[in-house]
């Protein structure tokens, strides 16, 4: 079903002995699986263990049915950032500012670098669910310098959106990360956008707008399994893919656009959203996330071969609860009991 390959150079991550182990999924945990994601609104369950289907499951909906990933968009710019270093269109430590020259002047954003974008760490204040044109990302002030503090929200990503439009220009290539997105990740995989929203301004979003089904997203899943390798050849650099997987000192939790199972003192609603740092010393250490409102979620263990899909209808007030820290703890969603139920096999 996917057109992803093991090569020999794609070695697998390294990770704890005390991790779990992998014990197959048998129908009854799969319907386990699905009966949780439902309790929370859950519309699809995926689960490939080393390429192969194991676990499949709708509610109100089919394998052609897609839905929008939110925040999960997101870890698509990570992995665009990934290949643009091996095409030699940037690098993870330049500033910004070498490609945004309105930035060369002002005392915080002239420090800014690439990777602190990524990580959500350059400075911009952002408001979740509210993307910014790219124009008005760029000129909206700081109101941190550089690296001082996790701040997540689409305004980061909508600035990576413009800067790499104009390194695309700049190579004498069409001016379009999503094009550039599609030649490069998408096509060689086979994946197929149902759709993807873009602004006010005609760009496309890069913080939240993809539409797809559960098997596509998976199909992104076994990218990063494979570290980015393709049929045998390397679709990303290696050293800015593994990058992608290291959080910052402000949060380390969080690398450049995937989430990670690193404890963090971090106060922020996205970061709120997640258990996976709480419940680290039980999760395997290569655990990477893939996470949109909602609790759309994708879940990656390159150790355990583990590929996870979860789809969820977006319930705004619960959302908003959560957000708040209003909701009673048993109502909230989990990753860890979802990934126990996923490892452990348990119905």
């Amino acid at each position: 079903m996917l057109r992803v390959h093991l090569s020999l150079f794609a070695t697998i991550f390294l990770f704890s002995a005390t991790s779990p182990a992998w014990a197959a999924m048998s129908p009854a945990s799969c319907q386990a699986a699905k009966a949780y994601s439902d309790q929370h609104d859950g519309l699809s369950v995926l689960v490939l263990k080393d390429g192969n289907l194991v676990c499949e499951a709708y509610t109100g909906g089919t394998a052609d049915t897609a839905y929008e990933l939110y925040s999960g968009t997101k870890s698509f710019v990570g992995l665009m950032a990934a290949t643009a270093v091996q095409d030699h269109l940037l690098a993870l430590d330049e500033l910004v500012a070498d490609t945004l020259p309105e930035w060369r002047a002002d005392p915080l954003k002239s420090k800014a670098t690439i990777r602190q974008l990524l990580s959500m760490t350059a400075g911009p204040p952002s408001q979740i669910g509210r993307p910014p044109t790219y124009a008005d990302a760029v000129e909206a002030p700081f109101n941190l310098p550089p690296g001082e503090r996790f701040q997540y929200g689409p305004a980061p990503m909508q600035v990576f959106g413009e800067l790499m439009r104009r390194k695309l220009v700049a190579a004498g290539r069409p001016g379009d990360p999503l094009a550039y997105l599609k030649v490069r990740i998408l096509d060689p995989i086979g994946l197929k956008v149902a759709d993807w929203r873009k602004g006010p301004d005609g760009q496309p979003l890069m913080p939240q707008g993809a539409v797809l089904t559960a098997r596509e997203w998976a199909k992104l899943g076994e990218l990063v399994r494979h570290r980015g390798v393709v049929d045998g050849r390397a679709r990303v650099d290696p050293e800015a893919f593994a990058a992608l997987f290291r959080g910052s000192k402000a949060n380390p939790g969080y690398g450049l656009t995937w989430w990670l199972p690193k404890a963090s003192t971090t106060v922020d609603a996205a970061t709120a959203s997640t258990d996976i740092g709480a419940a680290s010393a039980s999760l395997p250490k290569d655990l990477v996330m893939a996470a949109g409102a909602g609790d759309q979620r994708l879940y990656v263990i390159p150790s355990l071969g583990l590929v996870v899909v979860r789809q969820a209808r977006l319930d705004l007030a619960r959302a908003l609860h959560a957000a708040r820290g209003t909701i009673a703890e048993d109502a909230r969603w989990s990753d860890a009991k979802m990934l126990d139920i996923v490892i452990s096999g348990r119905p």
